[in-house]
């Protein structure tokens, strides 16, 4: 049986703090939350009597306080209990889209509540303890208030609350083993960091104190409506904060929730949306019947058509629609639109897109829901994929249409997997996006930094596909290349493989220089470690993969090479080319929320909150904006120091000529690359099976878009010309001494 409890009606909007410090009344955490600067007064007989008239009814007319610009025609049919506080009433109409109301209170109960200037409320059946800014227009709310232990979707506990109440994000696992407690202004690496070094009890209880550090315990604050902000057709809304310049429409309900919103970075939420214990960044879409439960989203992150966010974090720039998505943790730039995607346990290094009926992942193992995969920036697995946990994938991973039934621990970047039935083997093609699809990689590089609309960048997000996470990875799969050739050779020439490594992969080297491409694709070569079965993964295509990794790397040095060399101009190059030392460069780095960050540096971080030298979270946050200062010339020192090791050469004694021989090589490869770029675009003009569905080329451009018009590809080809002629300026300024 339901408790129903009986109070005299004059309770009604008091005592909405139980226990007041001494000196203090109910309201002094309201006061300090109305920064509006109205100067408020009683009203006069003469209101009262034309307040009754309206149909207005109040417990106690003493308590209804409003400005001197209070026009008392425009609060009709309202019935006021506790403080209500009312700013200036103007006989006007407020426009947003396409509607427009008049000023004033109509047809509502209010609740102790404060209203700035020139708001229209109307229809509202319960509004309660709610601070409501200038210019507000709510129409047709069910039910808008706020409690006395709100906490607006932050993981904290008000005075008197048990644990058993607290939020938690529970990321990357659904067995609760690597949960967070979420708060306004949390990054993607603060969930990221909090998600890791579980072991390490001191740091995960120093990331309980920092976020404990940012509220207060006090029961008593109000639920906020910013400046401007538009909410229509909504049913409930209950603990909610909303910034300024917000929009909600036909939202079923919305409880303990942050919406970040302002004037610049407008949020919307719109039709049938449910959001409950989350945080709204600034600039977000939330629309048509989405559901979303412990969740962040992070600023201009999307969720949309029906969608469910369930205990996960979105990172920014990540769009999501039709597919459902739990326990994980997705970095910038993410993409999964399709009805019948699955994501579970994962994280989500950003970059990627999910394609129609991929499920990943198969959690349960039959001994616990603990199950867990990782996926490097730019995984992108194909239709109907299913992998299982755990799994873990490199930067630029492409899965092919299957379903992988053993855990997959994937060690060389840009890779495509496949699974060969017949032979029943795992297939792994190092280098496919090099080899096949450059167009996309090149374009995804550009098309994720032109879509970054944040304003305030304090991370630096890298979109680039060749960065020093990236480029370790090339080097160390050039590693497992030449590793798993050597001992194909070995075997053809039926010798021992009992070998260690190192001296494995010096004889792969020297088999993959020195022998043809044709001898090298004529060896069976399989790898150990990438699939948890008895089945044999199989390499193909060693040879080009090999060989690209090498360019890849050139490319990636020499890009940094003439940035360092045309600093300030080109004068004194060859001063410049004896000056630089690669010495102390970041060998390891660490992608920490779409950021990368030396490993080393966030080691130090990380002791840095242990000992108490950082202490907040905006110290930390402070500390990534120190490291994206740093990054560009850290990334250029990295990239220099895999130049040298890939050439096997210090930069500081190269030769004029050498140098020369250097930008030549490199202009090659770049020239080689925009001509990749064009044909692997130039395929889905080609291929009679994708020119079938057309009438004619003309209606075939007419609807794709005629390839000779291609911005992108214009673009780089533009590039190219402009590159061709710095490296001859560079030239002329080499031969000046």
């Amino acid at each position: 049986m339901n408790e129903i409890k009986k109070v005299a009606i004059n309770q009604l909007g008091y005592g909405f703090i139980k226990e007041l410090p001494k000196g203090k009344d109910e309201y002094y955490l309201r006061n300090q939350q109305n920064r509006s600067g109205i100067q408020y007064r009683s009203l006069t007989a003469l209101e009262i009597e034309i307040l009754v008239r309206n149909g207005n009814t109040s417990d106690d007319w003493t308590k209804l306080l409003v400005s001197n610009a209070f026009n008392p025609e425009l609060v009709k049919n309202c019935s006021f209990f506790g403080l209500v506080r009312i700013g200036n009433l103007e006989t006007t109409c407020l426009c947003f889209s396409d509607l427009t109301v008049p000023v004033g209170l109509y047809n509502s109960t209010i609740i102790s509540a404060d209203f700035g200037n020139n708001v229209a409320i109307h229809n509202v059946n319960y509004l309660s303890h709610y601070i409501i800014g200038d210019e507000v227009i709510i129409s047709n709310v069910n039910e808008l208030v706020t409690t006395n232990h709100a906490k607006f979707g932050n993981g904290i506990l008000k005075k008197g609350e048990s644990e058993s109440v607290r939020i938690w994000l529970e990321l990357c696992n659904e067995n609760t083993g690597r949960k967070v407690l979420p708060f306004n202004g949390m990054t993607t690496a603060d969930a990221y960091l909090w998600t890791r070094n579980r072991h390490d009890n001191v740091l995960q209880q120093k990331f309980i104190d920092l976020t404990e550090k940012q509220f207060d315990n006090k029961r008593g604050y109000y639920g906020k409506v910013g400046d401007r902000t538009v909410i229509k057709n909504c049913r409930i809304i209950k603990d909610t904060w909303i910034g300024s310049d917000a929009y909600l429409k036909g939202a079923n309900k919305i409880k303990n929730v942050t919406i970040n919103s302002n004037e610049i970075a407008k949020s919307q939420i719109g039709e049938g949306s449910e959001l409950v214990n989350g945080i709204v960044g600034f600039g977000c879409r939330i629309f048509y019947g989405i559901k979303a439960v412990r969740f962040i989203m992070s600023d201009y992150s999307q969720l949309k058509y029906g969608a469910r966010l369930i205990n996960s974090f979105l990172g920014p720039n990540a769009t999501i629609s039709c597919c459902e998505v739990l326990n994980s943790l997705i970095y910038p730039a993410h993409e999964q639109h399709h009805n019948n995607s699955f994501l579970c346990a994962a994280l989500v290094m950003g970059q990627s897109n999910i394609a129609a009926g991929a499920t990943l992942g198969s959690n349960h193992n039959s001994r616990g829901a603990d199950g867990e995969v990782i996926m490097g920036r730019g995984f992108w697995p194909g239709l109907c994929v299913s992998i299982k946990h755990n799994s873990i994938f490199p930067s630029f991973t492409i899965l092919n249409k299957g379903d992988y039934n053993h855990e997959l621990n994937i060690s060389i970047p840009f890779s495509l997997i496949s699974l060969d039935y017949v032979k029943d083997e795992l297939v792994v093609m190092p280098g496919y996006w090099f080899m096949y699809n450059f167009y996309a990689l090149a374009r995804n590089a550009w098309k994720y930094q032109d879509r970054d609309k944040r304003k305030n960048i304090d991370q630096y997000f890298e979109y680039d596909y060749l960065a020093p996470d990236s480029v370790n990875e090339l080097i160390k799969g050039r590693s497992v290349i030449a590793i798993a050739v050597a001992k194909a050779q070995l075997i053809k020439e039926k010798k021992s493989t009992k070998i260690e490594d190192e001296k494995l992969a010096l004889l792969g080297y020297k088999l993959l220089t020195t022998k043809t491409k044709k001898e090298i694709d004529q060896l069976d070569v399989f790898v150990d470690g990438f699939e948890n079965s008895k089945r044999k993964t199989r390499l193909i295509k060693c040879f080009d993969a090999f060989t690209i990794f090498e360019k890849m790397i050139f490319m990636y040095g020499m890009d940094q090479l003439i940035i360092k060399l045309t600093q300030n101009g080109l004068k004194n190059l060859h001063t410049k080319i004896k000056s630089i030392k690669t010495t102390g460069a970041a060998i390891e780095w660490s992608n920490i929320g779409g950021q990368l960050i030396p490993t080393k540096s966030v080691q130090s971080m990380l002791q840095q909150i242990k000992s108490d030298k950082l202490t907040s979270w905006d110290e930390v946050h402070q500390y990534y904006q120190t490291e994206t200062d740093k990054y560009l010339a850290k990334k250029n020192l990295h990239a220099l120091h895999c130049l040298e090791y890939i050439q096997g050469e210090a930069i500081s004694g190269l030769s004029a000529k050498k140098i020369n021989a250097w930008l030549d090589r490199y202009l090659e490869i770049k020239e080689e690359i925009t001509g990749k770029i064009k044909s692997s675009r130039e395929k889905d003009y080609t291929n009679p099976f994708r020119k079938m569905v057309y009438e004619n080329e003309m209606e075939m451009n007419a609807i794709v878009g005629d390839l000779n018009d291609n911005s992108f590809i214009e673009q780089q080809v533009a590039d190219q010309v402009k590159l061709k002629a710095f490296i001859i300026e560079i030239k002329q300024a080499l031969k000046a001494k």
